[in-house]
């Protein structure tokens, strides 16, 4: 088993593949110890796929996973964690925006004892107003609401301890949020600065319109860290403030019919009645919810979680000493 995954997500990126390759294999054979590059492949219409299976043609340290179409960064990089097989794993964008040259010092700082090591693009090159400003919110937003003291929760690159990432259910996409929901587990954070690069070739996947998309996240976010666990707490408490209120309401209405029998309830205080059958009503529903929700907590604790992805295929070269244990074995498996 690798010391270290390199799981990375590609999509379209047939100029960048074979170059990030060669950066990454230089950068890890200088750190010294046994690695592993899980190269994903996200529906690529173009070329991607039949360079990533050349590359894994002559390097027994690559592993491709082809998905079957395009299921988005967050899914791919469920299905790089997936098939990794390091004691850490790390994880970068496939455009070249991220420098291998930073990973000696995500190993640093895994060396030290850290569970999650985030990069930091500590000097932005985005646009200003498109990329940089909404981020800049999104992040201060998220800290709060988290707790987590990082910068940067957009960036891909990142890097874990195996049992800490394999404890964190990934879909839609809440890769960004891998921090936040870590240290819900109880992971150890830290920071470190890392060089925001310019794309060289190819096309940006990345729009306005994701950054839009961040505030359903967020709010997602805050509900989980939060209530994940306990669903019929965020539910149960609304309910019963309705329930509460309208209650109240019916019982003040009730004492002026007892009071005044001759009183016209419906026509003096007929939108009072109204509001007082509804809170009632709506506040019984969000117990409801609050039930069901902990009972699709206790199912999510005790059946085993679908992926978010469907794998097409694993291509990989092996090694001369699996070569070597294949023939030994009678029936040619490993």
């Amino acid at each position: 088993m690798a010391k270290y995954s390199i799981a990375v997500p590609f999509h379209n990126e047939e100029e960048n593949v074979t170059i990030l390759y060669a950066r990454l294999k230089q950068v890890m054979e200088q750190v010294g110890d046994s690695f592993e590059l899980v190269f994903v492949d996200d529906g690529s219409t173009d070329r991607t796929y039949k360079l990533l299976e050349e590359i894994a043609a002559v390097d027994s340290r690559v592993l491709i996973v082809k998905l079957r179409r395009n299921f988005g960064q967050t899914s791919a990089l469920a299905a790089g964690f997936d098939h990794s097989s390091g004691e850490f794993v790390l994880a970068m964008d496939g455009d070249l925006q991220h420098d291998p040259n930073d990973i000696p010092a995500f190993v640093e700082k895994l060396d030290e004892g850290y569970d999650v090591v985030s990069g930091w693009r500590k000097v932005r090159i985005d646009n200003v107003f498109l990329r940089r400003i909404p981020s800049a919110c999104a992040n201060w937003i998220m800290a709060r609401l988290s707790g987590v003291p990082i910068h940067d929760f957009g960036t891909t690159f990142k890097a874990y301890r195996r049992e800490v990432i394999q404890n964190i259910p990934l879909y839609g996409e809440m890769h960004r949020f891998i921090p936040a929901l870590a240290s819900w587990y109880g992971a150890s954070i830290c920071e470190i600065p890392i060089r925001n690069v310019n794309r060289e070739r190819g096309k940006s996947h990345y729009g306005l319109g994701r950054t839009f998309r961040v505030i359903f996240d967020l709010m997602t976010i805050r509900f989980l860290l939060r209530y994940m666990s306990r669903p019929l707490h965020f539910f149960g408490g609304f309910g019963i403030l309705g329930m509460f209120t309208g209650s109240v309401m019916a019982a003040a209405l009730l004492g002026m019919k007892i009071f005044n029998p001759q009183m016209d309830v419906m026509h003096l205080h007929g939108p009072m009645f109204v509001i007082a059958s509804v809170l009632i009503v709506a506040g019984i529903q969000l117990l409801a919810i609050g039930l069901l929700g902990e009972l699709q907590v206790r199912h999510y604790y005790s059946s085993q979680r679908p992926a978010s992805y469907s794998v097409d295929r694993l291509v990989r070269l092996v090694s001369a000493d699996e070569q070597s244990l294949l023939s030994e074995r009678p029936d040619g498996l490993l």
